[in-house]
């Protein structure tokens, strides 16, 4: 089925405006396509595995069955799903390439059941087996089955893009992964295997996985009179590191400063139960900072005339009595409602004044 001319002059633009051709980003998202374009094949081959099948078991069923699973409906079925409407990409490979389907699907399918080798890999050559990269399908450095030799990622694997170069996991070095890198060590090598396994935390280098096969400490830690790296305690120095409202943490190979309770003047560990001092506003009970509630001392903290004295935490506060009102730093008595003398109250307020008044005029 040919290629729209509309399509065709799209991806003519959209070539011209993409990398330069033949660049490795190019090359491996044909190959990325490519697989997806296989893989939604697959999956629409197994959504119309049982299309059209009753679930009886009649001879015309079955011959029916038989019909559809090989026609040319069922391939177009198939075909119409692989793409989403916006994947300019791979609509423009299915379009390009829809006779290499036809020609699998009616020629190729039983001899080469690998959709995605047959297509992608040896038809129209964007992808690599497993394991090879670049346009001729070199294999990667340690070879096609264990590409790096299993510690790394070979640049362009699978894809006719890259240049083979290994990106090694994390404990692996060196242009074949086979070297183990800082704070790791060798514990099985030989030409073809490496297997790096992790130090104690305590070591920057070391021969084994213990405290004690550490060549050579991190910082935090110290060797002790056996060699063995052990942990320094910084929150044993005097002075402290930390500043003064903080207290010291130790944890492995390093501390941390944590800001003291507010109740406590210095402390030396979470909470007021760990106060050096109690804060102003606040008095030791049984070796717990308490709020001092200063509305009860003997002396009245509130002075004025008609104030009242409300504790807070670690302090108080003066306010003025019920029905009076602060002006110019001095509580005044707020002023009473005027009774109305007018006729019938046109508002709720004036409603319930009134209504009080004749109550107390029962009385």
């Amino acid at each position: 089925m040919p290629l729209p001319a509309a399509a065709a002059l799209a991806f003519c633009l959209f070539s011209g405006f993409a990398a330069g051709p033949g660049s490795a980003k190019d090359v491996k998202a044909l190959c990325s396509t490519c697989t997806r374009v296989v893989e939604n094949f697959n999956k629409g081959f197994e959504r119309t595995a049982h299309k059209n099948f009753g679930g009886g078991n009649t001879a015309w069923e079955e011959r029916k069955l038989s019909k559809y699973e090989t026609s040319e409906i069922r391939l177009m079925e198939i075909v119409e799903g692989l793409c989403d409407s916006s994947s300019f990409e791979c609509n423009h490979m299915v379009e390009e390439h829809e006779e290499h389907f036809e020609t699998w699907w009616f020629k190729r399918k039983t001899k080469h059941p690998d959709l995605h080798k047959w297509f992608c890999i040896e038809t129209i050559k964007v992808c690599c087996p497993k394991g090879m990269f670049g346009p001729d399908c070199n294999s990667c450095v340690g070879g096609a089955e264990r590409p790096c030799h299993g510690n790394g990622r070979c640049d362009g694997d699978g894809t006719r893009g890259g240049n083979g170069k290994c990106s090694c996991d994390s404990g692996y070095e060196g242009e074949f992964c086979l070297d183990c890198s800082e704070r790791y060590f060798s514990e099985e090598r030989n030409d073809t295997f490496s297997l790096c396994k992790e130090c104690h935390p305590s070591c920057t280098k070391c021969s084994g996985a213990t405290a004690e096969d550490c060549e050579e400490c991190r910082e935090g830690w110290e060797e002790d009179q056996d060699g063995t790296c052990i942990d320094i305690d910084e929150c044993s120095n005097d002075p402290s590191p930390c500043k003064d409202k903080e207290y010291c943490l130790n944890t492995d190979g390093s501390y941390t400063c944590n800001v003291c309770d507010s109740r406590c003047s210095g402390c030396k560990g979470q909470g007021p139960g760990n106060c050096l001092a109690c804060s102003e506003g606040y008095k030791d009970e049984e070796g717990t900072c308490t709020d001092v509630n200063e509305c009860e001392l003997p002396d009245a903290v509130c002075t004025e005339e008609h104030q009242e004295c409300v504790n807070t935490k670690g302090s108080y506060k003066c306010r003025c009595a019920s029905g009076f009102q602060e002006q110019d730093g001095v509580c005044v008595q707020q002023p009473q409602p005027e009774e109305s003398q007018e006729g019938p109250a046109s508002d709720a307020e004036d409603s319930e004044t009134a209504s009080r008044a004749t109550e107390h005029d029962d009385l």
